[in-house]
C-alpha cells in the first residue's frame, strides 16, 4: 500500500472511532425525568412548558401535566396531583427525576372553587408538594409564577408578586431549589414594554384594544378553569413567548440545578 492510501486508511480509522466514541458517549447518558406541574402559563398550547421540554437532551423525558386554570388546591382536590404521584412510583426506571411546580395566578382572590389565602394555604399547599416529591425519592424544584403582561401608565403591575414572595419562602424554609421565574420575566417584559409585550400572546390584539384587568375579579374571568376564551390576553402564551419564556427558565436551572442543566441542550436553552 501507497503512502497515499496509507494515510487515507489511518484518517478512515481515526474517523470511525470518533463516531463510535461519539455514539457510544451518547448511549451512557443516564436517563433522567422532568415532570412539570402548574397552570396555563406552563400548560401546553397556552404556556411554555412544551418549548421548555423541547430544550432537554434526548436522554431526557420531559412530562407536561401542567393544567390550565388550576391552583395549588384545586390541582391536588382534581386528583391530579396523585396522577403524577402515581407516575413516580411508577416501574420506570430513571436516574434522577425532578419535578418542577409553579402555582399562583389561579390562587388569587376572585376564582371561585381555585382560590386559597395567601398567608394560610398557598403556602402550606406548596411545602407539602415539595415534601411528598422529596419523600418519593424526587427532586422538587419550585417556579416562582410568571408574570402577567399588564401595564398601567407605562409601569408593568407584577400583581403575582405576593404569591412569588411566599414560594421563595417556602423554598428557603425547606432547602429547596427555586427558579425565580417571577422576578426574571418581570423584569424582561418592563424592559421591552406594553407594545412589545403584546407580541407574546397566542395571537396579536384586536383592532379595538383590550382594557388590562384592574381587579383579580377581571383575571378571574380572563383565566378560566380551563382553555381561555380569547387568544390573546396578558397572560398566556403564543410561540414567540413560550420560547422566551422557557429560556428563562433553563438559565435559572443553570445557576439553581446544575446537575439538572447539565441535560440542556445549550444550542436550545441557552440562547439570548
Amino acid at each position: 500500500m501507497n503512502r497515499r492510501n496509507l494515510l487515507c486508511a489511518a484518517a478512515a480509522i481515526t474517523v470511525t472511532s470518533c463516531s463510535t466514541a461519539g455514539n457510544h458517549s451518547q448511549t451512557e447518558l443516564p436517563r433522567v425525568r422532568v415532570i412539570l406541574v402548574g397552570d396555563s402559563t406552563i400548560a401546553t398550547r397556552t404556556g411554555y412548558g412544551d418549548a421548555l421540554c423541547g430544550m432537554f437532551r434526548a436522554n431526557v423525558s420531559c412530562i407536561n401535566l401542567a393544567r390550565g386554570g388550576r391552583s395549588s388546591g384545586s390541582f391536588r382536590a382534581e386528583g391530579l396531583w396523585d396522577q403524577m404521584m402515581a407516575r413516580l412510583a411508577g416501574p420506570e426506571k430513571f436516574a434522577s427525576t425532578y419535578v418542577l411546580i409553579q402555582f399562583g395566578h389561579n390562587d388569587q382572590p376572585g376564582k371561585p372553587g381555585r382560590s386559597t389565602d395567601l398567608a394560610t394555604e398557598f403556602p402550606v399547599n406548596m411545602a407539602r408538594y415539595v415534601a411528598e416529591v422529596k419523600q418519593a425519592g424526587a427532586v422538587p424544584v419550585l417556579v416562582t409564577p410568571l408574570t402577567r403582561r399588564t401595564f398601567r401608565d407605562g409601569v408593568l403591575r407584577n400583581d403575582l408578586e405576593p404569591w412569588a414572595d411566599a414560594t421563595r419562602r417556602v423554598a428557603q424554609t425547606s432547602k429547596t431549589a427555586l427558579l425565580d421565574l417571577n422576578a426574571d420575566s418581570a423584569a424582561a417584559v418592563s424592559a421591552m414594554g406594553s407594545a412589545e409585550a403584546d407580541t407574546l400572546a397566542e395571537e396579536p390584539p384586536p383592532a379595538k384594544p383590550v382594557s388590562s384587568p384592574a381587579t383579580t375579579q377581571d383575571n378571574a374571568k380572563a383565566e378560566p378553569n380551563g382553555a381561555p376564551k380569547s387568544r390573546f390576553d396578558y397572560t398566556h402564551l403564543g410561540a414567540k413567548g413560550a420560547t422566551l419564556f422557557a429560556r428563562m427558565v433553563t438559565r435559572e436551572i443553570a445557576q439553581a440545578v446544575p446537575a439538572l442543566a447539565a441535560h440542556v441542550d445549550s444550542s436550545k436553552g441557552t440562547a439570548r
